[in-house]
Protein backbone atom coordinates (compact mmCIF):
# COMPACT_ATOMS: atom_id res chain seq x y z
CA UNK A 1 0.00 0.00 0.00
CA UNK A 2 1.75 3.70 -0.77
CA UNK A 3 1.66 6.50 0.99
CA UNK A 4 -0.67 8.13 -1.76
CA UNK A 5 -3.09 5.81 -1.19
CA UNK A 6 -2.50 5.90 2.91
CA UNK A 7 -3.17 9.36 3.36
CA UNK A 8 -6.74 9.15 2.49
CA UNK A 9 -9.55 10.95 4.21
CA UNK A 10 -10.53 8.05 6.01
CA UNK A 11 -7.07 7.20 7.65
CA UNK A 12 -6.40 10.60 8.58
CA UNK A 13 -9.61 10.82 10.53
CA UNK A 14 -8.47 7.16 11.89
CA UNK A 15 -4.68 8.11 13.01
CA UNK A 16 -6.42 11.61 14.32
CA UNK A 17 -8.82 9.20 17.10
CA UNK A 18 -5.52 7.36 17.55
CA UNK A 19 -3.54 9.87 19.02
CA UNK A 20 -6.37 11.64 20.49
CA UNK A 21 -6.75 7.63 22.62
CA UNK A 22 -2.76 7.98 23.34
CA UNK A 23 -2.95 11.57 24.38
CA UNK A 24 -6.37 10.68 27.06
CA UNK A 25 -3.98 7.69 28.08
CA UNK A 26 -0.99 9.56 28.97
CA UNK A 27 -3.72 12.46 31.13
CA UNK A 28 -5.01 9.54 33.26
CA UNK A 29 -1.89 7.63 34.08
CA UNK A 30 1.57 7.58 32.68
CA UNK A 31 1.76 5.06 30.01
CA UNK A 32 5.00 3.89 31.73
CA UNK A 33 2.70 2.04 34.08
CA UNK A 34 2.56 -1.59 32.95
CA UNK A 35 -1.67 -1.31 33.33
CA UNK A 36 -2.27 1.43 31.66
CA UNK A 37 0.64 1.05 28.78
CA UNK A 38 -1.26 -2.57 28.37
CA UNK A 39 -4.72 -1.38 27.75
CA UNK A 40 -3.42 0.88 25.67
CA UNK A 41 -1.71 -1.66 23.33
CA UNK A 42 -5.47 -3.87 23.90
CA UNK A 43 -7.15 -0.80 22.47
CA UNK A 44 -5.16 -0.46 19.65
CA UNK A 45 -4.51 -3.99 18.89
CA UNK A 46 -8.93 -3.70 18.52
CA UNK A 47 -9.21 -0.44 16.56
CA UNK A 48 -6.51 -1.89 14.14
CA UNK A 49 -8.02 -5.24 13.58
CA UNK A 50 -11.77 -3.82 13.15
CA UNK A 51 -10.33 -1.55 10.94
CA UNK A 52 -8.30 -3.70 8.61
CA UNK A 53 -11.63 -5.84 8.69
CA UNK A 54 -13.70 -2.64 7.29
CA UNK A 55 -11.59 -1.18 5.09
CA UNK A 56 -9.64 -4.25 3.95
CA UNK A 57 -6.35 -2.28 4.91
CA UNK A 58 -3.38 -4.05 4.33
CA UNK A 59 -0.80 -4.77 6.48
CA UNK A 60 1.02 -1.21 4.89
CA UNK A 61 -0.86 1.18 6.83
CA UNK A 62 1.32 -0.07 9.57
CA UNK A 63 4.02 1.20 8.65
CA UNK A 64 2.30 4.63 7.63
CA UNK A 65 0.92 4.48 11.10
CA UNK A 66 3.89 3.82 13.07
CA UNK A 67 5.82 6.70 11.32
CA UNK A 68 2.75 9.29 12.26
CA UNK A 69 2.81 8.04 15.66
CA UNK A 70 6.38 8.11 16.35
CA UNK A 71 6.15 11.74 14.73
CA UNK A 72 3.60 12.90 16.99
CA UNK A 73 4.79 11.07 20.11
CA UNK A 74 8.57 11.15 20.09
CA UNK A 75 9.30 10.21 23.80
CA UNK A 76 7.17 7.32 23.97
CA UNK A 77 8.33 3.75 22.40
CA UNK A 78 6.27 0.58 21.36
CA UNK A 79 5.06 2.38 18.22
CA UNK A 80 7.36 0.06 15.60
CA UNK A 81 6.21 -1.23 12.91
CA UNK A 82 6.99 -4.37 14.64
CA UNK A 83 5.22 -3.74 18.04
CA UNK A 84 2.08 -2.87 16.29
CA UNK A 85 2.28 -6.25 14.74
CA UNK A 86 2.61 -7.87 18.03
CA UNK A 87 0.12 -5.69 19.50
CA UNK A 88 -2.78 -7.39 16.68
CA UNK A 89 -1.24 -10.63 17.90
CA UNK A 90 -1.35 -10.54 21.64
CA UNK A 91 -5.28 -9.46 20.78
CA UNK A 92 -6.02 -11.77 17.89
CA UNK A 93 -4.65 -14.60 20.26
CA UNK A 94 -6.96 -14.02 22.93
CA UNK A 95 -10.08 -13.70 20.90
CA UNK A 96 -9.38 -16.66 18.77
CA UNK A 97 -12.25 -18.33 20.35
CA UNK A 98 -15.64 -17.39 19.52
CA UNK A 99 -16.55 -17.54 23.41
CA UNK A 100 -13.72 -15.48 24.33
CA UNK A 101 -14.19 -13.16 21.52
CA UNK A 102 -17.81 -12.95 22.48
CA UNK A 103 -17.30 -11.67 26.08
CA UNK A 104 -14.39 -9.69 24.86
CA UNK A 105 -15.21 -7.85 21.76
CA UNK A 106 -19.25 -7.56 22.73
CA UNK A 107 -18.89 -7.17 26.57
CA UNK A 108 -16.00 -5.01 26.69
CA UNK A 109 -17.21 -2.36 28.36
CA UNK A 110 -18.76 -4.27 31.12
CA UNK A 111 -17.01 -4.91 34.29
CA UNK A 112 -17.31 -9.18 33.62
CA UNK A 113 -16.01 -8.63 30.36
CA UNK A 114 -13.25 -6.87 31.40
CA UNK A 115 -12.12 -9.95 33.91
CA UNK A 116 -9.62 -11.22 31.57
CA UNK A 117 -8.33 -7.98 29.71
CA UNK A 118 -7.56 -7.15 33.49
CA UNK A 119 -5.62 -10.07 34.05
CA UNK A 120 -3.26 -10.02 31.32
CA UNK A 121 -2.80 -6.44 31.34
CA UNK A 122 -1.48 -7.42 35.26
CA UNK A 123 2.18 -9.01 33.79
CA UNK A 124 4.43 -6.92 31.95
CA UNK A 125 4.85 -6.87 27.74
CA UNK A 126 7.75 -8.93 27.02
CA UNK A 127 5.88 -11.53 29.61
CA UNK A 128 2.85 -11.32 27.31
CA UNK A 129 4.76 -11.90 24.41
CA UNK A 130 6.46 -14.77 25.63
CA UNK A 131 3.34 -16.50 26.61
CA UNK A 132 1.75 -15.96 23.62
CA UNK A 133 4.73 -17.25 21.66
CA UNK A 134 5.37 -19.81 23.48
CA UNK A 135 1.78 -21.15 24.23
CA UNK A 136 -0.91 -22.29 21.68
CA UNK A 137 -4.27 -22.69 23.74
CA UNK A 138 -6.04 -20.14 26.10
CA UNK A 139 -6.30 -22.23 28.70
CA UNK A 140 -2.52 -22.99 29.01
CA UNK A 141 -1.85 -19.09 28.53
CA UNK A 142 -3.97 -18.45 31.44
CA UNK A 143 -2.48 -20.56 33.49
CA UNK A 144 0.77 -19.11 33.01
CA UNK A 145 -0.74 -15.54 33.30
CA UNK A 146 -2.12 -16.28 36.91
CA UNK A 147 1.34 -18.21 37.98
CA UNK A 148 2.78 -15.39 36.75
CA UNK A 149 0.46 -12.59 39.19
CA UNK A 150 0.35 -14.94 42.26
CA UNK A 151 4.23 -15.63 42.37
CA UNK A 152 5.35 -12.35 40.61
CA UNK A 153 7.91 -14.25 38.16
CA UNK A 154 10.35 -12.92 36.18
CA UNK A 155 10.63 -13.36 32.36
CA UNK A 156 13.59 -15.66 32.59
CA UNK A 157 11.30 -17.69 35.14
CA UNK A 158 8.17 -17.55 33.37
CA UNK A 159 10.17 -19.32 30.41
CA UNK A 160 11.74 -21.56 32.53
CA UNK A 161 8.05 -23.08 33.83
CA UNK A 162 6.87 -22.97 30.58
CA UNK A 163 9.48 -24.51 28.77
CA UNK A 164 9.51 -27.60 31.78
CA UNK A 165 5.85 -27.84 31.10
CA UNK A 166 4.65 -26.83 34.34
CA UNK A 167 0.74 -26.77 33.35
CA UNK A 168 0.81 -30.23 31.88
CA UNK A 169 2.43 -31.49 35.62
CA UNK A 170 1.27 -29.13 37.94
CA UNK A 171 -1.27 -31.06 40.49
CA UNK A 172 -1.15 -34.35 38.70
CA UNK A 173 0.68 -36.69 41.42
CA UNK A 174 -1.01 -39.49 42.98
CA UNK A 175 -2.23 -38.19 46.29
CA UNK A 176 -5.30 -39.02 49.13
CA UNK A 177 -5.12 -35.06 50.33
CA UNK A 178 -8.92 -35.59 49.41
CA UNK A 179 -9.59 -38.07 51.78
CA UNK A 180 -7.12 -36.76 54.81
CA UNK A 181 -7.47 -32.86 54.51
CA UNK A 182 -10.23 -30.23 54.85
CA UNK A 183 -11.25 -28.70 51.36
CA UNK A 184 -10.02 -26.14 50.34
CA UNK A 185 -7.02 -27.02 52.20
CA UNK A 186 -6.82 -30.13 50.01
CA UNK A 187 -7.54 -28.98 46.84
CA UNK A 188 -4.45 -26.19 47.43
CA UNK A 189 -1.93 -29.07 48.52
CA UNK A 190 -2.71 -31.20 45.29
CA UNK A 191 -2.20 -28.13 43.19
CA UNK A 192 1.71 -27.66 44.87
CA UNK A 193 2.78 -31.16 43.71
CA UNK A 194 3.74 -31.97 40.17
CA UNK A 195 4.21 -34.92 37.97
CA UNK A 196 6.98 -35.67 37.17
CA UNK A 197 9.46 -33.30 38.79
CA UNK A 198 12.35 -32.21 36.17
CA UNK A 199 15.89 -32.16 37.85
CA UNK A 200 17.42 -31.27 34.31
CA UNK A 201 19.87 -29.15 36.22
CA UNK A 202 21.84 -31.73 38.01
CA UNK A 203 24.43 -33.53 36.64
CA UNK A 204 24.07 -37.69 37.64
CA UNK A 205 25.54 -40.28 36.86
CA UNK A 206 23.04 -42.97 35.55
CA UNK A 207 23.28 -45.53 38.61
CA UNK A 208 22.84 -42.97 41.70
CA UNK A 209 21.43 -43.72 45.02
CA UNK A 210 19.85 -41.48 47.18
CA UNK A 211 22.71 -39.37 49.20
CA UNK A 212 23.99 -38.54 45.34
CA UNK A 213 20.56 -37.42 44.46
CA UNK A 214 19.65 -35.46 47.57
CA UNK A 215 23.27 -33.79 47.68
CA UNK A 216 22.88 -32.94 44.04
CA UNK A 217 19.71 -31.21 44.90
CA UNK A 218 21.31 -29.17 48.19
CA UNK A 219 23.72 -28.06 45.97
CA UNK A 220 21.29 -26.46 43.73
CA UNK A 221 19.28 -25.41 46.19
CA UNK A 222 17.89 -22.08 44.56
CA UNK A 223 16.78 -24.46 41.33
CA UNK A 224 15.38 -27.47 43.79
CA UNK A 225 13.17 -24.82 45.07
CA UNK A 226 12.27 -23.34 41.74
CA UNK A 227 11.20 -26.71 40.55
CA UNK A 228 9.33 -27.09 43.69
CA UNK A 229 7.26 -24.10 43.57
CA UNK A 230 6.32 -21.20 45.05
CA UNK A 231 6.08 -21.25 49.33
CA UNK A 232 8.65 -23.50 50.43
CA UNK A 233 11.25 -23.00 52.85
CA UNK A 234 14.05 -24.98 53.40
CA UNK A 235 14.37 -26.02 57.21
CA UNK A 236 17.19 -29.14 56.41
CA UNK A 237 18.36 -32.08 54.88
CA UNK A 238 19.03 -35.55 56.95
CA UNK A 239 16.57 -33.56 59.23
CA UNK A 240 16.76 -35.53 62.81
CA UNK A 241 14.10 -36.52 64.96
CA UNK A 242 14.12 -38.53 67.89
CA UNK A 243 10.92 -40.92 69.17
CA UNK A 244 11.77 -42.99 72.36
CA UNK A 245 15.32 -42.99 71.88
CA UNK A 246 15.85 -43.61 69.10
CA UNK A 247 16.80 -41.29 66.24
CA UNK A 248 15.60 -40.69 62.63
CA UNK A 249 16.56 -38.74 59.73
CA UNK A 250 14.33 -37.02 57.50
CA UNK A 251 15.97 -37.07 53.44
CA UNK A 252 14.57 -33.01 53.43
CA UNK A 253 12.03 -30.88 55.15
CA UNK A 254 10.38 -27.85 54.34
CA UNK A 255 7.62 -25.47 55.53
CA UNK A 256 4.82 -24.16 52.99
CA UNK A 257 4.40 -20.64 54.01
CA UNK A 258 1.30 -20.81 51.95
CA UNK A 259 -0.48 -23.93 53.27
CA UNK A 260 1.14 -23.21 56.83
CA UNK A 261 2.34 -26.55 57.01
CA UNK A 262 5.50 -28.57 57.40
CA UNK A 263 6.14 -30.64 54.29
CA UNK A 264 8.56 -34.15 54.68
CA UNK A 265 9.88 -34.52 51.63
CA UNK A 266 11.60 -38.23 50.62
CA UNK A 267 13.60 -39.49 48.12
CA UNK A 268 13.80 -43.03 45.91
CA UNK A 269 15.95 -43.43 43.27
CA UNK A 270 14.08 -46.59 42.40
CA UNK A 271 10.12 -47.59 41.25
CA UNK A 272 7.79 -47.27 43.99
CA UNK A 273 7.51 -49.85 46.63
CA UNK A 274 4.28 -49.72 49.11
CA UNK A 275 6.24 -50.03 52.28
CA UNK A 276 7.98 -46.48 51.18
CA UNK A 277 4.44 -45.24 52.21
CA UNK A 278 4.30 -46.51 55.20
CA UNK A 279 8.38 -45.29 56.26
CA UNK A 280 6.96 -41.41 55.34
CA UNK A 281 3.63 -41.89 57.64
CA UNK A 282 5.61 -42.58 60.11
CA UNK A 283 7.63 -39.60 59.49
CA UNK A 284 5.13 -37.23 59.15
CA UNK A 285 3.39 -38.36 62.80
CA UNK A 286 6.57 -37.58 64.12
CA UNK A 287 7.16 -34.40 62.85
CA UNK A 288 3.14 -33.47 63.39
CA UNK A 289 3.91 -34.66 67.06
CA UNK A 290 7.12 -32.92 67.39
CA UNK A 291 7.27 -30.39 65.46
CA UNK A 292 3.84 -28.85 64.36
CA UNK A 293 2.32 -25.79 66.38
CA UNK A 294 -1.23 -25.69 67.12
CA UNK A 295 -1.54 -23.04 64.67
CA UNK A 296 0.00 -24.88 61.67
CA UNK A 297 -1.85 -27.34 59.81
CA UNK A 298 -1.46 -30.99 59.25
CA UNK A 299 1.96 -32.48 57.73
CA UNK A 300 1.98 -33.26 54.41
CA UNK A 301 4.42 -35.58 53.11
CA UNK A 302 5.84 -36.25 49.62
CA UNK A 303 7.49 -39.03 48.10
CA UNK A 304 9.66 -38.53 44.71
CA UNK A 305 10.58 -41.51 42.99
CA UNK A 306 12.48 -42.93 39.98
CA UNK A 307 9.45 -44.33 38.65
CA UNK A 308 5.72 -45.35 39.85
CA UNK A 309 2.69 -47.42 38.70
CA UNK A 310 -0.52 -45.23 39.77
CA UNK A 311 -2.98 -48.07 40.95
CA UNK A 312 -0.04 -49.59 42.92
CA UNK A 313 0.45 -45.93 45.03
CA UNK A 314 -3.41 -45.38 44.90
CA UNK A 315 -3.66 -49.18 47.33
CA UNK A 316 -0.50 -48.07 49.18
CA UNK A 317 -2.43 -44.90 50.16
CA UNK A 318 -5.79 -46.24 50.29
CA UNK A 319 -5.81 -46.91 54.30
CA UNK A 320 -3.55 -44.16 55.26
CA UNK A 321 -5.24 -41.05 57.16
CA UNK A 322 -1.92 -38.72 56.89
CA UNK A 323 -1.58 -36.69 53.68
CA UNK A 324 0.99 -38.38 51.48
CA UNK A 325 1.74 -37.29 47.75
CA UNK A 326 3.47 -39.65 45.53
CA UNK A 327 5.30 -38.41 42.14
CA UNK A 328 8.44 -39.61 39.83
CA UNK A 329 10.95 -37.34 39.21
CA UNK A 330 13.06 -36.87 35.43
CA UNK A 331 16.87 -36.22 34.63
CA UNK A 332 17.18 -35.57 30.78
CA UNK A 333 19.74 -33.33 29.78
CA UNK A 334 18.70 -31.47 26.81
CA UNK A 335 20.36 -32.11 24.20
CA UNK A 336 19.83 -32.25 20.52
CA UNK A 337 18.87 -36.11 19.49
CA UNK A 338 22.11 -35.16 16.88
CA UNK A 339 24.51 -34.58 19.75
CA UNK A 340 23.13 -37.19 22.25
CA UNK A 341 23.17 -40.02 19.54
CA UNK A 342 27.50 -38.94 19.10
CA UNK A 343 27.67 -38.91 23.33
CA UNK A 344 29.32 -42.23 24.69
CA UNK A 345 27.09 -43.24 27.72
CA UNK A 346 28.32 -43.89 31.11
CA UNK A 347 29.28 -47.50 30.70
CA UNK A 348 31.57 -46.18 27.21
CA UNK A 349 33.19 -43.75 29.64
CA UNK A 350 33.87 -45.98 32.30
CA UNK A 351 35.01 -48.82 30.18
CA UNK A 352 37.38 -46.36 28.63
CA UNK A 353 38.87 -45.38 31.91
CA UNK A 354 39.46 -48.39 32.78
CA UNK A 355 35.89 -50.29 33.78
CA UNK A 356 32.94 -49.51 35.98
CA UNK A 357 33.31 -49.85 39.69
CA UNK A 358 30.46 -52.72 39.58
Amino acid sequence: MTQSIIKTEDYLAFIQDIKQRIQGAQIKASVAVNQALLHLYWELAERIVAKQQESAWGDGFLLQMSRDLQAEFPDMKGFSKRNLELMRQWYRFWVKVPAIAQQLVAQLDKPIGQQLVAQITQIPWGHNLVIISKIKTTDQALFYVQKTIQNNWSRVVLTHQIESGLYLREGKAVTNFQSTLPAPHSDLARQMLKDPYHFDFLMLKERHDEQELENALIEHIARFLLELGAGFSYLGRQYKLEVDGDEFFIDLLFYHVRLHCYVVVELKTVKFKPEFAGKLNFYISAVDDILKAEQDNPTIGILICKSKKDTVVEYALRNINKPIGVSEYTITQNLPEELKSSLPSIEEIEAELGGSNE
